[in-house]
């Protein structure tokens, strides 16, 4: 099954995950359409090779093409001109940068799978249960009452503003009359009564006034609290859920609705002001002793501009934080002279502001960094797909200053990757004569001069984003706080799911808690010191916790993929846990997990049972990323051999546990099938018979000394029958020279 087939199964609220990050940019009836191709292309490795994002552009221009032919003649019309719109959209906006799409696709993917991840998963942990809180969805919806509530009070007080300028101008009028008249007219009965009739209507218009101004203040005060409780709550729980995301949990949403909420209550108090300026314009037409207007208008316009400049303030956010292309699912990982993207946005989307507010970024001031590149950008509507005010800076690259480089000799990598900085973001909206200065920063960023810091800098984000909702203590790591291991544990599952596809259940987590505490512990409430976790080596090894781990990420993401996505690597268990498992299954029943002494390595352990009944283990070296580049995992797990003592070679993995037979697990992922490898018969190239690499083991029943690993041997599996046939088991046994490695 595809892997859009199965997004398509989700339930509802995780389909609405999905839909947050199809838009313009790529089209979800694209996605749907080209499922199988799209998933069956690296994009990945196209999102830093620009050859290649060249190809595969014009190798999705040409998919879309048949898909116009097809629906062509189905005369679909309304498909067709979706079709020739995508087809445009596409070409305009990624033909002068065919690695844009690539970064698109390639993290559209990748959210795909780490939701299907999340759907898997039977408990969520305490940060994604805080986030999706009832308490905090109820708020969501009062806040969006009470602002359709507000914009309609400003809207009813719209009309009673205007019956009063019509009361006025009644009254204007009818006065006027009565002041042309001769003196001799004015002492007449009917001019007196008049006079009272006028009279009775400045009564009324001195009601009016005041019952005008009271409703513009109680729309002012409606907007006040509503700002200074839920919808500043609102918004910083907003950048709770972007913190995060961005280390790997749950996508964040609600941007959208809080532009409407922002965008709604400007325009309330933009009317609110034209309805004061409106009653100051009829103050200079009529006044009168006790007039209200000059005593109340002022301190009500006031509290408006007030109102106002925070209101844009706090609507200039980073929508998207700081990221290098090339490193996707490591945001805020800057390395110098690598461009990076950031994206920001104004949440009052007014169609005044398009193209008319300039964005200059740069970053904190201790002058040992710069940005070189495009750094100022005007914001507008047209580069996002639901039309928002927004700039995204492209090309921004951060250069460290010579002044400093002399000084950089000093510190330890630690000392890099512990040190923050801030990218910041200044502008200014002039509107309706108000002139406001908008100010906002990324969150911490760490800068790094090589490739080799990038883990331990993604440890730093890790750690301050799951520990603070503070959105710049850059002095952070002088003091470090101590996480909840609950919680670490929870953000360490979000990474296997983010960057691999597929997060940790609870039994690898158990075994990751004991891995971190050296005992087996109740990890609810245990906090857990920043230096465990990332700087201080694990027991009798010579590297740090997370240096193993991110190993094993980088492990997967590279080498093992598909069988880690389908869950047949149970891959964090103990050497203990793992006899437990198996002493009980059939002979050949075997389990693949990680190296806990040997970096970035896995390795299977089967079962087998002596003559007498007792029951051994045997377990491979493991197996790293050089030895994995010869020959995929898949085959090794296939064509294993195992040579006792004087015995025919055969393979000793038989079922995956608990009881999957090992073709049915993996039968999918071989390379080839067996009797698809060539035979000495077939020839090959110039008369050679071609090769193929064959794991072979080598097990001494007269000796319980762990020995050298084993080798791969480059020949064809014909070849080595017809060895085996030829040639006694001793000459085998030195020409294989490999032997079994007992862990």
């Amino acid at each position: 099954m595809s892997q859009w087939s199965q997004v398509q199964q989700l339930e509802i609220k995780f389909l609405e995950q999905v839909d947050q990050f199809y838009d313009d940019n790529f089209p979800m009836e694209i996605r749907h359409l080209l499922a199988q191709w799209i998933e069956s292309q690296d994009w990945e490795a196209a999102s830093n090779n620009e050859a290649m994002a060249t190809i595969l552009l014009q190798n999705l221009l040409i998919q879309v093409d048949e898909q116009l032919d097809r629906v062509s003649q189905e005369k679909n019309l309304l498909l067709i001109h979706n079709l020739k719109r995508i087809r445009k959209l596409l070409q305009g906006k990624y033909h002068g940068n065919p690695m844009h799409i690539a970064v698109i696709i390639s993290n559209c993917l990748r959210e795909e799978r780490r939701i299907l991840a999340a759907a898997s998963m039977p408990v969520q942990g305490p940060l994604e249960k805080s986030l999706q809180n009832s308490v905090v969805s109820e708020r969501q919806r009062n806040v969006e009452h009470k602002v359709s509530a507000i914009k309609n009070s400003a809207q009813m007080t719209d009309q009673d503003v205007k019956y009063l300028e019509d009361l006025q101008e009644e009254f204007d009028f009818r006065y006027k009359t009565i002041q042309s008249l001769e003196q001799s007219d004015k002492n007449s009965a009917l001019i007196k009564q008049e006079m009272l009739a006028l009279q009775a209507m400045l009564n009324t218009l001195d009601y009016k006034r005041k019952e005008v101004l009271s409703k513009i203040g109680r729309v002012i005060h409606e907007i006040d609290m509503l700002m200074s409780n839920m919808l500043t709550e609102e918004l910083l729980d907003w950048k709770r859920r972007q913190q995060i995301a961005c280390i790997g949990g749950p996508l964040h949403g609600g941007l959208d609705q809080l532009q409407n909420c922002f965008t709604l209550l400007a325009e309330s108090l933009f009317q609110v002001r034209r309805q004061l300026e409106k009653l100051d314009e009829l103050l200079t037409r009529l006044t009168y002793d006790g007039d209200p207007i000059p005593v109340q208008r002022p301190q009500l316009l006031e509290k408006v501009n007030f109102l106002l400049y925070n209101l844009f303030r706090n609507s200039f956010v980073v929508e998207r934080q700081p990221c290098m292309p090339t490193h996707p699912q490591r945001p805020m990982v800057l390395k110098t002279l690598i461009q990076f993207t950031v994206k920001l946005r104004l949440l009052i989307k007014l169609p005044e502001l398009n193209y008319q507010i300039r964005v200059k970024a740069t970053i904190d001031n201790n002058r040992r960094f710069v940005l070189c590149g495009t750094h100022v950008k005007a914001m507008n509507m047209d580069e996002s797909a639901n039309g928002s005010l927004s700039v995204e800076f492209r090309h921004l690259q951060p250069k460290e200053m010579k002044s400093s480089a002399g000084s950089k000799g000093n510190e330890g990598p630690h000392m890099v990757t512990e040190e923050l900085h801030s990218i910041s973001f200044e502008t200014q909206v002039c509107l309706y004569g108000l002139t406001i200065n908008l100010e906002t920063s990324s969150l911490p960023v760490v800068m790094i001069s090589n490739v080799s810091q990038l883990p331990n800098a993604w440890a730093s984000i890790i750690w301050y984003n799951l520990s603070t909702n503070d959105p710049q203590n850059l002095s952070f790591f002088n003091n470090p706080p101590a996480a909840t291991l609950s919680q670490l544990l929870e953000v360490l599952s979000w990474q296997f799911s983010s960057y691999v596809g597929r997060g940790l259940n609870s039994e690898q987590l158990n075994m990751l808690a004991e891995k971190l505490m050296g005992q087996q512990v109740s990890y609810n409430d245990y906090q857990l010191s920043w230096a465990k976790f990332c700087k201080e080596h694990l027991p009798g090894k010579s590297f740090t916790f997370w240096v193993w781990l991110e190993a094993i990420l980088d492990l997967i993401k590279k080498h093992i993929l598909p069988l880690w996505i389908d869950g047949y690597i149970m891959g964090f268990v103990s050497k203990e846990k793992e006899r437990i498992l198996l002493k009980d299954k059939t002979p050949g029943t075997f389990l693949l997990r990680f190296s806990e002494s040997n970096l970035g390595g896995i390795t299977f352990t089967w079962v087998d049972q002596l003559e007498n009944g007792d029951v051994t283990f045997h377990s491979v070296e493991p197996y790293n990323k050089g030895r994995l580049s010869a020959l995929p995992f898949a085959d090794i797990l296939r064509d294993y051999k195992v040579i006792m003592a004087d015995n025919v070679p055969e393979n000793p993995l038989k079922y995956l546990y608990p009881d999957i037979p090992k073709d049915k697990a993996f039968g999918k992922h071989y390379s080839c099938q067996p009797n698809e490898v060539s035979k000495p018969s077939d020839g090959g190239g110039k008369g050679y018979v071609p090769s193929v690499f064959i794991p072979v083991s080598k097990i001494l029943n007269d000796s319980t000394d762990p020995h050298s690993p084993s080798d791969l041997l480059p020949m064809s599996p014909s070849v080595y029958a017809v060895l085996r046939e030829h040639l006694s088991p001793t000459v085998i046994e030195t020409a294989v020279c490999c032997k079994l490695f007992h862990s």
